[in-house]
């Protein structure tokens, strides 16, 4: 049982992580051709591990209800790594280091224990 509960969990947190990280991906080649005001103010907030209220509220605006769901849960899921990487330039940094962090640690990490725990009961 508890086996099934953290291998289900590092999937789920492994798709978020990844989902997450591809859509941004996604936003930053559609980017390079479209430019508008609302589109800029909601990518600069999706390029944020850590995005503040006002951030939030960009991207919020710019993203549908869907997307906006998995960016907040992937935001949960990077939280605790978001000092990582977090001062850097490059906004494929700032956002991908958080990001590979959480799934070495949630993906990873999570699976592990499951198969540890499958051993022991």
């Amino acid at each position: 049982m508890l086996e099934r509960l953290l291998r289900t969990a590092a999937l789920a947190a492994s798709a978020i992580a990844i989902l997450s990280f591809g859509l941004f991906a996604f936003d930053e080649s559609r980017a390079a051709s479209r430019r508008s005001a609302e589109e800029i103010a909601g990518a600069r907030a999706a390029r944020e591990p850590d995005p503040s209220p006002r951030q939030e509220r960009a991207r919020e605006a710019a993203h549908s209800d869907a997307r906006e769901l998995i960016d907040d849960a992937n935001d949960v899921l990077i939280s605790p790594f978001t000092g990582v990487g977090g001062d850097a330039r490059d906004k494929w940094v700032r956002r991908g280091v958080p990001g590979l962090l959480a799934l070495v640690v949630f993906g990873f990490g999570l699976s592990f224990l499951a198969r540890f725990a499958r051993g022991r009961s």
